[in-house]
């Protein structure tokens, strides 16, 4: 009797592995199984059992069929166990063995992390979200001499022979149902994300197919029904038998569902092959940005269909050549197709449709003010695809080499100040309007503003001062790299770029702004005093005035101490820095000069 949750009278609920007794016989009758577990835990089970026995409702096995299972579990429920008789994928398809670093944090990096152009840094899938087909490399590993003796020396380096080789990856532990992706020859691997290689050293699209599908999930759960997917668990799965015409049709869809993971993937910039915004595309461009989402959006939709047929598809096919008609149904639930696009599984949860759209609308909107902010420090260019500033301690200079004549002006000094009001020409909301009106034209300006602010539920002032840096962190997995220097009341803000820094950096920061601002003020509070002695002005004037006058003074002296006590003494120290120890050792060079990141000093996985 397989109980499950709930099963005990006083109402508690316990863990499904109760327990149950197996006795040892020479008797080869079939065993009776019971199933009361696939039920919600509220359910009555002692009524339950009662009812499936009236109902016949009783599985037979003979104890040899489990033994044609790998490692023989007591999997009761299988329709048919021959297929395990045939080939596995352990037949064709082999284990490379795992990397282990002993020390992710001095030896692994997220890939925006470190300088674009430092050789000794290779890709590493290492798990990650649930995502089928493709998608998840966003690692850098350490593949120096010195590193590659390191992890040899522990014990953790797997052979040559299977470096930088394709194969197939997913993620080894997850609560969710295990999803496989193509590990490309580009990319190594470590424990997290274990890998297995067939002879050629190619992912075989058959084979991938055949691992994402219903079937997969079903044996897995008979052969190891827990969250820890293991290498053995994988290679213990059944290939089924495919006519040569079948499976060619099963490569092809394949091939499609990982060029449509592939393109959603790189469309985000925390791709290490990220090339432009999917906004900004020629091909949904449009005059305005209202008409743009719109093109964007259906594009996303077409996309997601076109996954969620295919899948269906292919599981329609590998449910008939293993015999489970009786057991599953082809069909691929929404929020199961793994695209950043699809809002279903990008938010999952209870959401309404529409709730759910509007999500996706704010969240884009946000993306194209972050893909903005790229363009104005030069990680970004409106005239040229991927990066273009990405090493360390480039300038204006190196921008202008690669983009002679851009059409929007790149910052020359790596400071963008952040604030509540117009005290810079060069503050970031500016440069965002001068931004949006070089994207989309000036015609279109005021309705391409009011529908971002729209989708954002607020103006870009208020979302650049209170909710960008957040959101730079939250997207960059608390490895951001632009970096909020912040006042400790946030009365002054501004933003600098990781790549870009160099030790007078700060020293612009102070004098350039800092100081220039804290004169404004001087100069603001000069005029607001005025206003409040000034009989000509109303009582209302007045007694506003003297209020702001309050206001200011409490800025000033709040700024005059930050730059006293921080910000000069980090002038005055020309802090250097290495992109190679990255965002976790960098950062806190600079605290409390820079806005707090909370969880950034916790242990990498």
């Amino acid at each position: 009797m397989h109980v499950g949750w709930n099963c005990f009278p006083d109402g508690h609920v316990y863990n499904r592995g109760v327990g149950f007794t197996v006795q040892s016989s020479t008797n080869q009758g079939p065993g009776n199984y019971v199933n009361l577990s696939n039920v919600p835990a509220v359910v009555d089970k002692q009524q339950l059992f009662h009812e499936r026995l009236k109902a016949n409702e009783v599985i037979s096995v003979r104890n040899e069929e489990f033994l044609k299972v790998p490692a023989s579990p007591i999997a009761y429920w299988l329709p048919n166990f021959s297929v395990f008789e045939g080939n596995l994928f352990r037949s064709s398809w082999t284990s490379g063995g795992r990397l282990k670093t002993h020390g992710s944090d001095r030896y692994i990096r997220f890939v925006w992390e470190t300088a674009k152009d430092k050789k000794h840094w290779r890709r590493l899938t290492k798990g990650g979200e649930v995502r089928k087909h493709y998608g998840n490399e966003e690692h850098l590993v350490d593949w120096s001499a010195e590193a590659v003796r390191h992890y040899d020396s522990v014990g953790g380096l797997y052979p040559e022979s299977f470096q930088r080789k394709e194969g197939i990856t997913w993620t080894k532990v997850t609560s969710a149902n295990p999803t496989f992706r193509i590990k490309r020859d580009v990319a190594e691997y470590d424990s997290g994300g274990p890998v297995i290689f067939n002879d050629d050293y190619s992912c075989d699209y058959v084979a991938l197919a055949a691992l994402n599908i219903h079937p997969t999930r079903f044996f897995l759960e008979a052969i190891n029904p827990t969250i820890n997917t293991q290498v053995n668990d994988v290679l213990s799965l059944p290939i089924a038998n495919l006519t040569q015409t079948v499976a060619k049709v099963v490569a092809s869809a394949e091939q499609k569902l990982v060029d449509i993971a592939k393109s959603d993937w790189d469309a985000y910039e925390t791709s290490w092959d990220f090339t432009t915004l999917p906004l900004l595309a020629p091909e949904h461009r449009d005059q305005t940005l209202a008409a743009s989402y719109a093109t964007l959006r259906a594009h996303w939709q077409g996309m997601t269909d076109n996954m969620q047929r295919l899948e269906e598809e292919n599981n329609r096919i590998f449910i008939d050549a293993y015999g489970l008609q009786d057991e599953l149904t082809p069909e691929v639930p929404l929020e199961e197709i793994t695209l950043t696009c699809n809002p279903a599984y990008r938010y999952g949860g209870k959401a309404t449709p529409e709730e759910l759209e509007t999500r996706l609308r704010a969240d884009t909107m946000a993306e194209f003010l972050h893909y903005a902010v790229g363009c104005m420090f030069g990680r970004y260019s409106l005239d040229a695809p991927g990066l273009i500033l990405a090493n360390q301690g480039e300038g204006l200079a190196d921008y202008l080499a690669r983009v002679p004549e851009p059409s929007f002006d790149v910052d020359a000094d790596n400071v963008i100040p952040m604030l509540d009001g117009d005290w810079f020409a060069d503050d970031i909301t500016e440069r965002f309007r001068k931004f949006l009106r070089v994207s989309f034209g000036e015609a279109k300006f005021p309705e391409n503003l009011s529908f971002i602010e729209g989708a954002l539920g607020k103006d870009i002032r208020k979302w650049f001062t209170k909710d960008f840096f957040d959101y730079h962190v939250r997207r960059y997995k608390k490895r951001p790299i632009y970096w909020m220097f912040a006042s400790p009341k946030g009365s002054f803000q501004a933003l600098i770029y990781m790549h870009r820094y160099r030790p007078d950096t700060v020293s612009v920061l102070l004098n350039d702004y800092l100081r220039e601002f804290i004169s404004k003020l001087q100069s603001e509070r000069g005029r607001l005093e005025k206003l409040a002695d000034d009989p000509g002005a109303t009582q209302t004037q007045r007694t506003r005035a003297l209020k702001d006058v309050a206001a200011v003074i409490k800025q000033i002296d709040e700024l005059e101490e930050w730059e006293r006590e921080v910000v000069f003494p980090l002038a005055q120290a020309k802090v250097e820095i290495d992109l190679d120890d990255g965002v976790k050792r960098n950062y806190p060079k600079f605290v409390p000069g820079l806005k707090p990141i909370k969880g950034l000093e916790a242990a990498d996985d």
